[in-house]
């Protein structure tokens, strides 16, 4: 410190300093929010994508079984061919059915912003614990 400074000098010096460092802070929290924003929004896009995906396939399935049922008193050679693609493309429907639970069950909004300030606020928390103990006692 420089001794030609004043008290009100000083204290407008360290407000500025702390109000800087706060500004900086506050910045990057908010560039890390807006970054998991814009990664939600592309997993809700893939989640949803994927749900039209699988409702389309099973709607296919189930248009496959209908045709089986229809043709089941036909000659037993399509019979197979129609039980396979049906088998198929309602088992690529639970699958990608399966994979949206699971995707949908991932709560990852800000998932990392409110662990960062979590952390910010055990460190500030620390710091006052440490400088209580510290502080000389009458």
């Amino acid at each position: 410190m420089d001794s030609s400074q004043g008290p009100a000098q000083r204290l407008f010096s360290a407000s500025k300093r702390l109000l800087t460092s706060l500004l900086a802070t506050g910045e990057t929290r908010l560039r890390l929010a807006v970054l998991e924003l814009e990664e939600e929004r592309a997993r809700l896009f893939t989640l949803l994508l994927l749900s039209g995906l699988s409702l389309l396939l099973m709607l296919l399935g189930l248009g496959m079984l209908m045709l089986l049922v229809v043709v089941i008193f036909w000659d037993t050679h399509r019979l197979a061919a129609i039980a396979i693609s049906a088998a198929i493309l309602l088992g690529g429907g639970l699958l990608l059915g399966l994979l949206v639970m699971r995707l949908a069950r991932r709560h990852t909004l800000l998932k990392e912003t409110l662990a960062q300030l979590a952390s910010d606020r055990d460190l500030v928390d620390r710091d006052l614990v440490e400088n209580v103990r510290d502080e000389p006692r009458p």
